[in-house]
C-alpha cells in the first residue's frame, strides 16, 4: 500500500456510488474489498467515505426511495477550477448535470455528460482530497470510457483537461490512451456497438490479490459475476456487479519479474492509478 500524492488536473481522483440500500451495499463492498466507512460530506446526502487503513479510497451515498435511477460507479477527474472546467465542458459539447456546487469544506464538484453521454464528476479538492492509497487490493487502479467509438468524444477530453492522446497501432482497435505528462491515466474504448440497454459509460477497475477468488465472493455475497475472470493485457480481470446492478473490473495486475542475473529484462509492471496499469 502506498500513499496517493496530491492529484494532477486531469488525473482520476474519486469514484462514488449512489445505491438505494447503503447498509447493504457497505456490507459488500465491506467483505469484498475490507472497506471501512466513515461518514462523508453531509451536503451530499447520506454519504460514506470507504477507507483503507485510515485512507480514503472511494464514496458511497444514499438515493431517495422515490428516486429511479441505474446504479453505476462514477469517476471524478481532479480539477484546480472547478467552474472554469465546467465552461470548458459546456463549450466543448458536454452537459453539465450538476453543480458546479460546494459539498460543504470538503471541495467543489460538478456532475457532467460528455458529448455520448457517458457521466463523469469533477473534483475540485479542499478538505477531501480525494482517493489517498493505491496500488493494494480495493483501490481504484484503472479507467476506462466504454463507447461506440472514440473520435469524437477523443476531442471533448482533450480540450476539457488538456490531455494528450496516443491512438493503438493493433490493426482494427479503437483505443485512445489518454496522457497527462507523458504518463497514462484513462483510455478511451469504441467497441463498435454496445447493448441497446446500455450506452456509453466510464468502466473503474479495483484491484484485487486474486481475481478468481474475489469473482467467487461476489456471488457469495449476493453480486453477480458479468464476465468470468480472464487473462488479458492488463491482468487478470473480470467485470462483476453489486447486488444494486453497479458494474466494475476487478484486475489482478501483473507483478514486476524477480530481479537478479537470470530473471531475465523487466516485462511488466504494478498498477498505479496515476499512471494505469
Amino acid at each position: 500500500m502506498t500513499e496517493a500524492t496530491r492529484h494532477t488536473p486531469g488525473t482520476p481522483c474519486w469514484a462514488s456510488l449512489m445505491v438505494h440500500r447503503l447498509d447493504t451495499i457497505q456490507s459488500f463492498y465491506h467483505e469484498l474489498f475490507g472497506w471501512d466507512f466513515s461518514p462523508g460530506p453531509q451536503p451530499l446526502g447520506p454519504y460514506v467515505r470507504a477507507r483503507l487503513g485510515g485512507k480514503d479510497v472511494a464514496g458511497l451515498g444514499q438515493l431517495p426511495v422515490e428516486r429511479e435511477a441505474p446504479m453505476a460507479w462514477t469517476p471524478y477527474l481532479a480539477t484546480d477550477d472547478t467552474d472554469a472546467c465546467a465552461v470548458a465542458a459546456r463549450s466543448s459539447g458536454g452537459t453539465v448535470a450538476v453543480g458546479p456546487l460546494d459539498a460543504g469544506d470538503a471541495g467543489r464538484l460538478a456532475i457532467v455528460a460528455d458529448p455520448v453521454g457517458a457521466i463523469f464528476g469533477m473534483w475540485q479538492r479542499a478538505a477531501l482530497a480525494g482517493t489517498a492509497v493505491r496500488g493494494t487490493h480495493g483501490t481504484p487502479v484503472w479507467h476506462e470510457l466504454l463507447t461506440v467509438e472514440t473520435v469524437v468524444v477523443r476531442k471533448f477530453y482533450e480540450t476539457v483537461f488538456g490531455y494528450g492522446a496516443e491512438e493503438s497501432r493493433a490493426e482494427g482497435t479503437d483505443r485512445v490512451t489518454l496522457r497527462l505528462d507523458g504518463r497514462p491515466v484513462a483510455a478511451l474504448h469504441g467497441l463498435g456497438r454496445l447493448p441497446r440497454s446500455q450506452g456509453s459509460h466510464w468502466m473503474i477497475f479495483f484491484e484485487v490479490d486474486d481475481t478468481d477468488r474475489a469473482a467467487q465472493r461476489v456471488g457469495e455475497l449476493g453480486g453477480r459475476v458479468v464476465e468470468p475472470p480472464h487473462d488479458g493485457p492488463r491482468g487478470r480481470t473480470a467485470t462483476v456487479a453489486d447486488p444494486e446492478g453497479a458494474v466494475f473490473r476487478i484486475v489482478r495486475s501483473p507483478r514486476p519479474a524477480p530481479s537478479g542475473p537470470d530473471s531475465g529484462p523487466r516485462a511488466d509492471h504494478r498498477s498505479d492509478p496515476q499512471t494505469g496499469p
